[in-house]
């Protein structure tokens, strides 16, 4: 299995919880995926929200995705870093269009926050491997 096996599950099923962490609170919360790739993950926020404020502290992360009926579940947990490309953060305006009612028309507008999940590792889960999480495979990228 390849890291391409996940992306096109995360494509599938953007709708997903990210986890980061403020101190030692854990904190969560449902967000919509810009897009999953060979790569990585890349999610896109505003920069004055609490979530862009703890990757700038804490870049751990841990995201859930999972299919509508719950009967399949992706971990992926690692390290987001910010992306400063503005041809990136061009595109994320362009496939994002709900971002001009927002204001934000410019790749180089501060209130765009664009990060990527770019390494750590993936696994799949179901009701059959509940008693043995520890042992499902890892996928690292």
């Amino acid at each position: 299995m390849g890291l391409e096996e996940y992306a096109n599950f995360a494509n599938k099923n953007a709708t997903c919880y990210l986890a980061t962490a403020e101190g030692d609170q854990p904190r969560v919360r449902a967000i919509a995926m810009w897009y999953a790739d060979e790569t990585g993950f890349y999610f896109q926020s505003q920069s004055v929200k609490a979530l862009y404020k703890q990757i700038q502290e804490n870049n751990k992360v841990e995201v859930c995705f999972c299919t509508p009926d719950f009967s399949k579940v992706m971990r992926v947990s690692g390290k987001v870093k910010i992306i400063e490309d503005m041809e990136v953060r061009k595109k994320c305006i362009e496939e994002r269009p709900f971002l001009k009612s927002m204001g934000i028309t410019d790749p180089g507008d501060a209130l765009l926050a664009v990060f990527h999940l770019y390494t750590g590792e993936a696994y799949f889960w179901t009701m059959a491997d509940s008693m043995k999480e520890a042992d499902i495979p890892r996928e690292k990228f």
